[in-house]
């Protein structure tokens, strides 16, 4: 199993601290049947900066902590970027990581109660470079939570999104979680992480969270978001059922 977005690294954001809280994280993710993560701090949140370089030298010095312990995880390297008005800049200054080694896949991040009115115009410049933006968590956003469908014109242009496992089983209250099943159901979301932040907070639930769809919708469904996970750490092109228009319900006085 790939887990796409985790904040395992030590020290550097809101997940794990020490390296210590890293090994453990990294022993809950292998008993979940996780045998690579890609790291994902934040990346200019408004409080944490983790440029690409940076990045890298802390997965190589995890891994290394890894091996030693014969802990049979793979770490790759990534951010979860969020948006900016100065990401292309940020790009063309080498600072941001894929998902990918073909820098095509992001994930980037938007604020909790907005979406930005430039969000559009900046991923069509992206798509126009071969980029394909991957919108983490928009089940926690409270814009898309208030009318999921407002997904489908980033969804229209090619991007992708991303839904967080503890949201599907009910970790962040029940509103989050109708509006996770209900993007899962009209595939508006083609992948799945944990974004754990450790082994008591933000917690591994990706095996359960599975279980939980393929219980729901079926395996094939799990099946198809794993190999949208493959596909993006390989930087392949995504092959995923199209999404459907959630209808809104009509409600009769008579």
């Amino acid at each position: 199993m790939i887990d796409l977005h985790c904040h395992i690294l030590p020290g550097i954001d809101d997940g794990a601290e020490t390296l210590a809280d890293s090994l453990d994280m990294a022993e809950k993710a292998i008993s979940q049947g996780i045998t690579h993560i890609l790291c994902t701090p934040h990346h200019n949140n408004g409080k944490y900066v983790n440029p690409k370089n940076e990045v890298i030298d802390k997965v190589a010095e995890l891994q290394e902590a890894l091996d030693q312990r014969n802990l049979p995880l793979t770490l790759l390297e990534g951010q979860e970027v969020r948006i900016t008005g100065d990401l292309l800049e940020e790009n063309q200054q080498d600072r941001i990581l894929f998902t990918d080694l073909e820098d095509t896949y992001l994930l980037i991040e938007f604020p909790t109660m907005d979406v930005p009115a430039y969000a559009q115009e900046l991923f069509f410049k992206l798509r126009e470079m071969g980029k394909v933006p991957v919108i983490v968590h928009p089940e926690r956003n409270a814009k898309f939570r208030e009318d999921p469908n407002r997904l489908i014109p980033f969804l229209e242009m090619g991007c992708l999104a991303q839904l967080t496992a503890p949201s599907y089983i009910g970790v962040f209250g029940k509103d989050i979680q109708k509006t996770a099943k209900q993007m899962v159901k009209h595939n508006l979301v083609q992948m799945m992480a944990s974004d754990a932040h450790g082994i008591k907070k933000r917690t591994f639930v990706m095996k359960e969270a599975f279980q939980q769809i393929a219980h729901d919708y079926g395996g094939n469904k799990v099946a198809a978001m794993e190999q949208v996970a493959k596909d993006l750490i390989n930087g392949d092109a995504v092959i995923f059922p199209e999404y459907i228009e959630i209808k809104k319900k009509r409600f009769r006085l008579f």
